[in-house]
């Protein structure tokens, strides 16, 4: 009788902990739903497609965040983000993670300033800025539309940023890397930050220092999904 009792006891833990997993599947079903998954754990992200869009901050807490178009601290003065979220590709996200853990083993960590834009967003700025030098035309989309672009600088252990010689969105010919009418220290800074993100799988934009993209994230599709800020 006591032996029948144990295997009953073990038969329901069997069947509990099937219930279980099954809810979890589930649930994980339901996160990826609009195609980018929204969890509290890097568990969650096991086995998730490499362009998936997912959240930063959900996988690490070692980057600052100045998300300039969720302000009108931007070159557009304008609002255009409804917050400061930053989504990514996986793998551009796998990538940035890498380059900043390098950064911070040298005592410095990135700043992030834009991250994917969705399609609409890119139509309302080209409105506003109706200047393809300026704003990508959304009719061919840029890097950022693709989840694969993203905008940066580097602070130090102190939160202060590296001067770079120009703001984030300083469109100019200073803005550019080949700009070499600087101080031997900015163009230290810079080059600083190229080398590091080169190595770890992004190309810089020569004409915005700031602006690096995943490589190959140009074959990635254009897209269009809203973040939940809730």
């Amino acid at each position: 009788m006591f032996k029948k009792i144990c295997f009953l006891f073990f038969i329901n833990l069997l069947l509990i902990g099937c219930k279980s997993t099954e809810s979890i599947l589930n649930g994980n079903k339901t996160a990826l739903k609009n195609n980018y998954l929204d969890g509290n754990s890097i568990a969650l992200y096991e086995g998730i497609n490499d362009t998936t869009f997912v959240k930063l901050k959900n996988f690490s807490s070692n980057f600052i965040f100045d998300m300039k178009y969720a302000t009108e601290d931007n070159f557009l003065k304008k609002k255009v983000y409804d917050c400061d979220d930053c989504y990514l590709r996986l793998k551009t996200i796998k990538s940035l993670i890498n380059a900043n853990n390098e950064f911070l083993s040298k005592g410095y960590r990135i700043k992030i300033f834009d991250c994917y834009r969705p399609l609409d967003i890119q139509k309302k700025m080209f409105e506003l800025v109706p200047n393809p030098d300026y704003v990508a035309d959304p009719k061919r989309g840029s890097i950022h539309n693709r989840g694969g672009a993203v905008d940066l600088t580097l602070v130090d252990e102190n939160g202060n940023e590296l001067d770079m010689g120009t703001t984030f969105d300083f469109f100019g010919p200073e803005a550019s890397h080949n700009y070499a009418d600087f101080s031997k220290k900015i163009r230290k800074n810079r080059v600083f930050l190229k080398e590091i993100m080169i190595k770890n799988n992004f190309k810089p934009l020569n004409s915005e220092w700031w602006h690096y993209n995943l490589n190959e994230s140009s074959k990635d599709n254009l897209a269009n999904f809203k973040w939940d800020c809730n």
